[in-house]
């Protein structure tokens, strides 16, 4: 399998780890998927979606998420590519 291959192979479970990060990380704040979505300019949908893994979030999109949390983005991909 080349490296293209692989990489392709990794989204949807690497976008399921960012979708669980994010989920737990609103969670310890006590905040609704609406809350999330308000504080980062997002629609409550989309952050639904990026929860389950079903979307490729941009790097524009996890910024935002990030500043809503008040962490890095480091933070939110830390370890996702191990």
């Amino acid at each position: 399998m080349d490296q293209r291959t692989q990489t392709q192979a990794k989204t949807p479970a690497l976008a399921q780890c960012l979708g669980r990060r994010i989920r737990l990380l609103r969670a310890e704040r006590d905040w609704s998927q609406e809350d999330l979505a308000a504080r980062a300019g997002l629609h409550r949908n989309y952050i639904g979606h990026v929860e389950r893994g079903e979307l490729n979030i941009s790097v524009l999109q996890l910024t935002k998420i990030a500043q809503a949390f008040g962490v890095r983005v480091g933070v939110l991909v830390d370890s996702l590519l191990l």
